[in-house]
């Protein structure tokens, strides 16, 4: 299992602690360094600005919005990445969802999200290949654009510049069973949100049958500290969030997942109390062995204990967003 370092996306502005992160866990031999998007920072510039500050160190996307760029737009970020930094590009995609795409990037959240994504993979990597022009009758994403409204002047087109990786690694940020297990057929990894070792029997039917060197690489908060209920309180903190504000009372991915995994009933109090404008009740009511089960925190000895479960299971790749470089060097030296 190899280790990878998830920065996520920036709040109200730049991390300066980012990139002094992302050189150190290049140096403590880290796998991979990974950026995400919300609706502030994009996935791609920073990831490009750690690219010309290191030289080894594997760039993710994780992940960056399928919403927010076309998927020939979103191709030719990675291509150029990709070239930029010597082959060290991986892409990870994500759908969103309804209150993020119509929210922010005011467009329609697809009738079908299983189909739009399956077309907007399959652009990128005709993209990505350079063996013909694009070409797609596409539901969502049909190239050239035939709708309605088109001019008619459309024709296929093939990149100008040459990928250097036609086979650039392209993993999907999944929760739904039915999502995950189109993911498992279509990509070339899986970037869970929520991982626990001690639940993976939720995916053991979608990832039942995985291709050779397919990717599993979920996110962990780490924290090397004495006091276990104070190390939890930023990943309750985040589920309060994503669990109470990421989505709509009636539809929120993050809840579903929480609920599947067995804890529906405190999913939907989270909610309730998130949504009722009782934010701080929120995160306190997300139950701390939940919290505890995808997340590495307390001292050496527990972190150590813990990390052979992680082991134990199909991750391959444990991206872990750890605050301070002594965790980063405690989790470097348990992995080795």
């Amino acid at each position: 299992m190899r280790l990878g370092l998830a920065l996520g996306y920036w709040g109200r502005g730049p991390d300066p602690a980012h990139l002094a992160l992302a050189t150190e866990a290049e140096r403590l031999g880290y796998s991979s360094v990974w950026t995400a998007e919300a609706w502030g920072s994009d996935a791609f510039t920073p990831l490009t600005w750690i690219a010309a500050h290191t030289s080894r160190i594997l760039l993710g996307t994780a992940v960056a919005q399928m919403a927010a760029r076309s998927p020939t737009a979103t191709a030719m970020h990675a291509l150029t990445l990709d070239h930029l930094s010597g082959g060290r590009m991986m892409l990870g995609l994500g759908l969103s969802g309804p209150q993020v795409v119509e929210g922010w990037y005011g467009r329609p959240f697809p009738a079908s999200p299983l189909t739009a994504t399956r077309e907007y993979v399959d652009v990128v990597r005709q993209v990505l290949r350079r063996e013909a022009p694009v070409a797609l009758e596409g539901r969502f994403h049909s190239h050239p654009y035939l709708g309605p409204d088109a001019t008619g002047l459309g024709r296929p087109l093939r990149p100008i510049t040459h990928p250097l990786r036609a086979d650039l690694p392209l993993l999907l940020g999944a929760e739904g069973p039915r999502n995950v297990a189109q993911t498992v057929r279509i990509a070339d990894g899986w970037l869970p949100l929520y991982w626990s070792p001690l639940r993976t029997g939720v995916f053991r039917e979608a990832l039942a049958r995985l291709p050779e060197g397919f990717l599993i690489a979920p996110m962990a908060r780490a924290r090397v500290c004495d006091d276990v209920a104070e190390g939890l309180l930023p990943v309750k903190a985040m589920l309060g969030f994503y669990i109470g504000g990421m989505g709509h009372a009636a539809r929120n991915f993050h809840a579903d997942l929480m609920a599947r995994m067995g804890f529906a009933e405190e999913a939907r109090r989270v909610q309730e109390l998130f949504l009722a404008g009782r934010r701080q009740e929120a995160v306190l009511a997300v139950p701390d062995a939940f919290a505890d089960e995808i997340s590495l925190v307390g001292p050496r000895e527990r972190i150590a204990e813990r990390l052979e479960l992680w082991r134990s299971g199909p991750v391959t790749d444990l991206l872990v967003t750890a605050p301070d470089p002594h965790t980063l060097r405690v989790l470097a030296d348990l992995g080795t």
